[in-house]
Parts: structure tokens; C-alpha cells; sequence
């Protein structure tokens, strides 16, 4: 072979090379670590809530991709399409379709070239086909599907009403940003005899506030909805210069809901502290053994799908700078004594027998079960070292607004960090918030347990060592070695 033959090969290969790599974007996809969970909970209704120009759109059209290909990657934990499917991408407007999710997906229709440079490889797909009205929408396109048929995403519009969604009986849908209410609930009775059943996932940026759609997943309460929540700082493709320029950049009242991906709440905020400024990164081995812990706990009640779960935090305190590391903060849902302390001791088999454990003053209350004792006391039989006295602060005084105040000083001066992993309680300090000038008692299990464990600080003790014979002190004997 000539040398003018081998050039003329090596640039034909390296042409090749870029047109695999164009034409097969879905190969190359490498989420951040809030998409990968986003795409491994298993929930049937799942919500990327998060800010602009974070990923979130990005991580729908792969997710999509994935599902009408059966192209999963090795990483891939979440549910699978493992035959040709059905879905359905929904958004604000055909413009909005055309210009997002449907690039996303396939590629600018207007550029022939671009066809197939997205989500959806191009050797998968069939068949576009256009959409009558808006220039370049396309109604559907037919995807081949890896283990053979062909599968079919649509293309629909909020603004063409509920009646454009009923009707047909679909495998998944991706609606991205968020649909009025009576659209979310027809997509969601759409895939109800689908492959997987109810399955359908939004990626949306709360601007719209605190409506039904987006209160059902970030309250929490029910079954079946998982929210993740993705902020700009959770993003790599911006330096930490260019993000905080980006977030002044935003009109004050929408920084949250555009960064963080938290809609406006009531009158406003309770806590404003930027949340890059309480997080820590520390292990809980390295944690010296001269700081002392304890724990706080809201109570919860009741066993049906939306009952209110117990929430406990988990505390270690610098004596020196009196600063205070939460290093655990979780729920236990449908909540007894016995399931509560089983939570605990799962989670921290070496605290149990010796962390003392904060808690409100209506756990003083007789349980209203058939055991005998009242709330504190069950707890305090299964091993719990519940405080002799319910939370309060030195003087005696429980005020929820002195709580609150406290902890909001201790995040401006830099006197409480949190655990950067912990994103219940994040979601919790997020949306903690006023109306008519009162704390809304809504979805605050954390803050409350957070509350309790500060204002009884004075009762945190040290890990005891292993030659040691632990000794309860003088706060002892609710339950059955409690303090």
C-alpha cells in the first residue's frame, strides 16, 4: 500500500471514529451522582427537581433514550424496558418540545446533519415523523429496539389540554417541567397496564411555587413519589466562580427555585443560609472522642401510606468552638417503638446502649396503645436511652421560636454543619417556611428533631471506651436505661 493509500485510510478511519462518537451521544453519557440516583429509584412517580441549566432535562432525554433503545449501560440500577416500548415526552408548548426535549432526543430538525447526534443513536432510529402546525415538531418518532420491535415516543403539549393525553394505554412517560394537575394524573392512568405498570418521571424547575404536583413529591408524604433534588452546585460544568455569578445573576425572589430547584413557599423562607455554607464533608470517624453526641427525636404516628414518620438527628459537639456537626438525620415511616429503635440500632449498632436522646414534650403523653407507659417510656424498653424529661432549654423554657432562632444563629455564625449527604434534611431546611407570620407544621420532622437535640446539648455525652464500665448519670430510669 502507498503512503498516499495509508493516509487516505488513516483519515478515513479517524472520519469514521467522529461519526461514531457524533451519531452515539447515549454511550458517552456520564451523569453526576444526583442524576445516577434520580435514575435508580425504582418509585413508579419520580421528580428531578432542580435548578436551570443543571442537567436535568439532559438526564431525562438519556433516561428516554435508554428505555426506547434497551441500550442500558453497565451502571444502569433503575428499571428496565427489556422489549419495544410506548412513551410519551410532554411539555409547555410545541415550541418548547421542539427546542428541548425533542433536540435532546433526536437532534435539530432543521439540520439534516444533526439527526441522530443526541440521546437516540442514530443506527436506532426508524423513522421521524413531523407533527402538523408548529414548524420542525415531530408528532413521534420509531425507535429499533435492541431486543427487537420498535418503540415509539410521542410528543405531546400541555397547552393542547387533558383530552390530547387520554385515550391510549402507554409503557412511560417523561414530562419535562411541570404539567397542571389533571395532565399529571392522566399520564400517570395512562401506563397502568404498561411493561413496568405506573411509571413516570419530571424533570422540572419549581418556578411556579409550591402547586399540587410539585407538593405531592416534595412533602414527602406519599408512597410511591421519590423526589431528588439537584442544585447548581451539585453540577460540575460550571466553576464555583461562574455558579456564584450565575445565582446573583438571578432576581432575588427566584434564586432558590432557579439554583437550588426549591419552589417559593408562604411568605418566605425561615432559614436563607446558602447551603454550601453549613455543609461538611467529615466522616463520622473523624469525629475525636472527646466530643460528645446525642440524638433528637419527633415522634410519629400511625400505619397507613401517609402517616406522619418519626424523625431522628444524630449530633456530635465541638465543646471548644461550640460548634455542632450533624453527621444523621433520617425517617422511620409507619413508626412503632420497636421499628424506631430497630432503625437506630441498624444504622448505629455502637450508639444505642449509650446516646442519649432528645424528645418533645407531647411524648409525655400515655402511648393510647395497649402497652402501658407513656410515649418516651416505650421507646426507653427497647433500648432507647431516652432523657428523663422532655427537651427544653437550660432555663426550662421549650419555645419553638427560641429553637428556631437558635439554630438560625448557629447557621450565620457558622456554630451548626450538617452532613453534606443528608438531602432529607436538606429538603426539609428548604422548604421550612411562614404563613400568616407562623411556622408551618408541615413536613418538619427533621428541623423539629434538630431542634430538640440542641436545646438539650447540655446532656450530650462522650462514647464510653471499651475497659470501661459505662455508667448512666444523674438523668436516668425513663424506660429501661434511659436518661
Amino acid at each position: 500500500m502507498s503512503e498516499r493509500a495509508k493516509l487516505i485510510q488513516k483519515i478515513e478511519i479517524l472520519e469514521e471514529q467522529k461519526k461514531r462518537i457524533k451519531y452515539n451521544k447515549l454511550k458517552q453519557y456520564a451523569p453526576y451522582s444526583k442524576q445516577i440516583e434520580f435514575h435508580s429509584i425504582k418509585e413508579s412517580e419520580r421528580m428531578l427537581g432542580a435548578g436551570n441549566q443543571t442537567g436535568k432535562t439532559y438526564a431525562g432525554s438519556r433516561e428516554a433514550a435508554f428505555h426506547a433503545t434497551g441500550l442500558y449501560p453497565d451502571w444502569w440500577k433503575g428499571t428496565k424496558f427489556t422489549k419495544a416500548n410506548v412513551g410519551w415526552v410532554g411539555g409547555v408548548s410545541g415550541e418548547v418540545i421542539r427546542d428541548t426535549t425533542q433536540k435532546l432526543l433526536v437532534g435539530r430538525m432543521q439540520d439534516e446533519d444533526s439527526i441522530g447526534s443526541e440521546a437516540i443513536p442514530k443506527s436506532c432510529i426508524e423513522q421521524t415523523v413531523k407533527a402538523l402546525g408548529v414548524k420542525d415538531l415531530l408528532d413521534h418518532v420509531k425507535v429499533k429496539h435492541v431486543n427487537g420491535g420498535i418503540s415509539l415516543i410521542f410528543f405531546k403539549s400541555y397547552e393542547k389540554g387533558r383530552e390530547k393525553f387520554q385515550g391510549e394505554t402507554i409503557d412511560w412517560v417523561w414530562l419535562d417541567e411541570e404539567p397542571p394537575q389533571d395532565i399529571y394524573s392522566e399520564c400517570l392512568t395512562r401506563t397502568n397496564k404498561g411493561q413496568n405498570g405506573q411509571f413516570i418521571f419530571i424533570t422540572f424547575t419549581p418556578l411556579k411555587g409550591m402547586t399540587t404536583v410539585a407538593y405531592d413529591f416534595y412533602s414527602g408524604e406519599k408512597e410511591h413519589k421519590h423526589l431528588t433534588t439537584m442544585t447548581i452546585y451539585d453540577v460540575d460544568h460550571y466553576t464555583d466562580a461562574e455558579k456564584e455569578s450565575i445565582v446573583n445573576s438571578y432576581p432575588e425572589h427566584e434564586r432558590e427555585a432557579r439554583a437550588n430547584g426549591v419552589p417559593t413557599v408562604g411568605e418566605g423562607r425561615i432559614f436563607l443560609t446558602n447551603e454550601a455554607d453549613i455543609k461538611h464533608s467529615k466522616s463520622i470517624y473523624d469525629y475525636p472522642s472527646w466530643w460528645p453526641h446525642l440524638a433528637g427525636q419527633d415522634f410519629g404516628y400511625g400505619q397507613s401510606e401517609n402517616s406522619h414518620p418519626t424523625a431522628l438527628t444524630l449530633l456530635t459537639w465541638d465543646r471548644d468552638t461550640d460548634v455542632i456537626y450533624i453527621y444523621d438525620a433520617f425517617y422511620v415511616k409507619k413508626p412503632t417503638p420497636i421499628t424506631v429503635a430497630g432503625m437506630l440500632r441498624a444504622r448505629h449498632p455502637d450508639k444505642i446502649d449509650w446516646i442519649p436522646v432528645a424528645w418533645p414534650h407531647d411524648a409525655m403523653k400515655a402511648s393510647g396503645g395497649n402497652e402501658k407507659g407513656t410515649v418516651a417510656e416505650l421507646h426507653g424498653n427497647q433500648g432507647m436511652q431516652m432523657l428523663q424529661s422532655h427537651a427544653t432549654f437550660e432555663n426550662g423554657g421549650n419555645s419553638v421560636e427560641a429553637g428556631v432562632l437558635d439554630m438560625q444563629q448557629r447557621f450565620e455564625d457558622g456554630r451548626l454543619k450538617v452532613a453534606s449527604h443528608l438531602d432529607d434534611w436538606f429538603n426539609e431546611y428548604r422548604m421550612y417556611h411562614r404563613e400568616d407570620g407562623k411556622i408551618v407544621k408541615l413536613r418538619d420532622d427533621l428541623m423539629a428533631s434538630t431542634r430538640y437535640a440542641i436545646m438539650s446539648l447540655r446532656f450530650a455525652e462522650l462514647e464510653p471506651r471499651d475497659e470501661d464500665e459505662y455508667e448512666y448519670n444523674e438523668y436516668n430510669e425513663v424506660g429501661s436505661g434511659g436518661y
